[in-house]
C-alpha cells in the first residue's frame, strides 16, 4: 500500500492541512504584521535595539520586517531606502539649517534635530502591508514631520518607542536639566542665540499640530523616560507605556572566563573592568570620571590598584591609554555579537559612568553575561542596576562614589551572586519572549487583532 495512502487512513481527516485548510486557517487567523522604521540597522543603541525586537518578534510568531536608511547586514527582512544623492541632501540640508541659525557655528550641531527633511514611505509596498507602523529613531533625514503626518493620517495605527527625548521635546535628544518641553519649547540652550521664536519653538508647535490631531501609543525604554514623556505638553492625551530592550539571553550567556581570556590576548591574573561606547569621545559617556576613579583607587588601594585593569571597547579607544594609572587593553569598536559575548565574560565587572541614558543596551548584555555593573544614578540606571544585589548604583557625578563602586563589587560584595543575580534579571526582564510578549498586547489593543 502506498505511504500516502496509508498516512490518509491514519490521520484524521479533521487535522489534516491542504492547500485548502491552509487557505482558510490564513484568512481566519491571518498573520500580523509589523513594520519597524529605523534610521539605522545596526549603529547605534537604538538600531541594536530595533533589530534585536525584530528578531524577537519573528522568534514569537510575527511576520515583521524593518525599514531603514543605512543597511549593514544582509539581512533579508532588512529593507533600505534606495540609495541616491537626495538622500544624501536631505540629511546634509537638515545640518545646514540648523547651522545657519545657530549662527554658522558646529555647537550642538549633532545634539538637535529640526526633521525637516525626510523619505514619504506611505507608497512603498512594505508599508502598505503592514498591519502596525512601529517607529523607533527617525532622524537625520530618515522621516521628516511631515512624512510623520502622513504616516498618521494614513489610518495605520503607530508606535513610537522612544530611545531618547526628542519625540516629546522641540529639537534636543536629551533635554538635561530644562523643562521647558513640559509646556512649550523656546530659548533653548543648545542653540548659539535663543530668543522666544527659535527653532525649538517652532518645531515643538508643529510637532504639537500633528500629534494632538493623531492617536501614537508611545513606548518608553525605560520607566525615567516614561516619566519625562507623561510630563511633556507633546504627549497630552496619548498612551505612554513602558517597556525594556530585548536581547537574546542564549547568545549573551555566561561562559569561561579563562578560555575567552586566552581567545582575546587578555592577562589571566587581573580584575578587569570595561568600559564601551560607540563614541568614547563624547564627554557625555563619562570617561572622565572613570578616569578620575581609577586614579583616585590608585592613589587610595594601591595594592588593590595593583591588581586592576581596564578593557576599552569603542573607536579611538587607544587615545586614552595613557591616562590611566592601570594597564590599559584597547578594542575597536565590535560590530559582531559573538565577539562581544565574549569580550563580555572576559571581564568582571561593566562601568557605565555616562551622564545621560535612557536603557543602556551595554548593561543589559553585560547583566545577561553575568557580569555586575557599576553606574552612576541617572536616567534608566538604577531600573536596571539593583544597587549591592546585582551591581553598584553611584552618585551622580562622584568620581570617588564610583570608585567606591568598583572596589566594593570586586572585593567587599559576594561576586558570585551578584554573577547570578545579574544573569537572573537579565533573563526575567529583558528575554526576547518577554519583550515581545508585551509589545504583541500593544499590537492586539491597537489593531483589535489576537496575533
Amino acid at each position: 500500500m502506498p505511504f500516502l495512502t496509508i498516512f490518509r487512513q491514519i490521520i484524521p481527516t479533521s487535522i489534516r492541512i491542504n492547500n485548502d485548510s491552509k487557505h482558510y486557517l490564513c484568512k481566519k487567523f491571518p498573520i500580523m504584521r509589523i513594520l519597524i522604521i529605523n534610521t539605522a540597522e545596526r549603529i547605534g543603541g537604538a538600531a541594536i535595539a530595533a533589530s534585536r525586537l525584530m528578531d524577537a518578534l519573528k522568534n514569537n510568531g510575527i511576520k515583521t520586517k524593518m525599514l531603514v536608511r543605512n543597511k549593514q547586514t544582509e539581512q533579508l527582512t532588512v529593507i533600505p531606502l534606495k540609495s541616491s544623492w537626495r538622500r544624501i541632501w536631505q540629511f546634509a540640508w537638515e545640518r545646514i539649517v540648523i547651522w545657519i541659525a545657530n549662527g554658522f557655528t558646529r555647537r550642538n550641531l549633532f545634539a538637535v534635530d529640526i526633521a525637516n527633511t525626510g523619505t514619504d514611505i506611505t507608497q512603498l509596498h512594505e508599508f502598505i502591508q503592514a498591519d502596525v507602523i512601529h517607529l523607533h529613531w527617525i532622524n537625520q533625514g530618515m522621516l521628516s514631520l511631515n512624512d510623520i503626518e502622513k504616516i498618521l493620517k494614513s489610518g495605520k495605527p503607530v508606535v513610537w518607542t522612544m530611545h531618547d527625548m526628542w519625540p516629546f521635546t522641540g529639537i534636543c535628544h536629551h533635554a538635561g536639566e530644562c523643562k521647558k518641553y513640559e509646556t512649550q519649547c523656546h530659548n533653548c540652550e543648545l542653540l548659539l542665540k535663543p530668543h522666544k521664536k527659535d527653532l525649538s519653538y517652532t518645531v515643538f508647535k508643529k510637532k504639537q499640530k500633528i500629534f494632538s490631531n493623531s492617536k501614537i501609543t508611545f513606548v518608553a525604554c525605560s520607566h525615567w523616560l516614561e516619566e519625562k514623556a507623561r510630563k511633556s505638553m507633546l504627549t497630552l492625551n496619548q498612551d505612554i507605556t513602558s517597556i525594556p530592550n530585548a536581547i537574546n539571553t542564549n547568545l549573551f550567556m555566561p561562559r569561561d572566563k579563562k578560555t575567552v581570556r586566552e581567545k582575546l590576548g587578555l592577562p589571566l591574573e587581573k580584575k578587569l573592568l570595561l568600559f564601551g561606547s560607540v563614541k568614547i569621545t563624547d564627554k557625555r559617556k563619562g570617561i572622565d570620571y572613570l578616569i578620575e576613579a581609577c586614579n583616585i583607587l590608585s592613589k587610595n588601594e594601591p595594592e588593590f590598584a595593583k591588581e586592576l585593569g581596564v578593557v576599552i571597547m569603542g573607536m579611538n579607544s587607544e587615545q586614552f591609554t595613557s591616562l590611566f594609572p592601570f594597564p590599559i587593553y584597547s578594542m575597536s569598536y565590535v560590530k559582531s555579537e559573538k565577539d562581544l559575548v565574549d569580550i563580555y565574560n572576559s571581564v568582571d565587572v561593566y562601568v557605565t559612568p555616562s551622564l545621560q541614558e535612557n536603557l543602556p543596551n551595554t548593561i543589559v548584555e553585560a547583566m545577561s553575561c553575568g557580569i555586575p555593573c557599576v553606574g552612576f544614578q541617572t536616567g534608566g540606571i538604577p531600573q536596571m542596576i539593583d544597587h549591592l544585589h546585582n551591581g553598584y548604583v553611584a552618585e551622580y557625578k562622584s568620581a570617588s562614589d564610583l570608585a567606591n563602586g568598583i572596589k566594593w563589587v570586586l572585593t567587599d560584595g559576594d561576586y558570585q551572586t551578584l554573577s547570578e543575580e545579574a544573569h537572573r534579571k537579565a533573563v526575567n526582564t529583558y528575554s526576547e519572549s518577554i519583550v515581545a510578549h508585551q509589545y504583541i498586547q500593544i499590537y492586539n489593543k491597537i489593531t483589535g487583532k489576537n496575533a
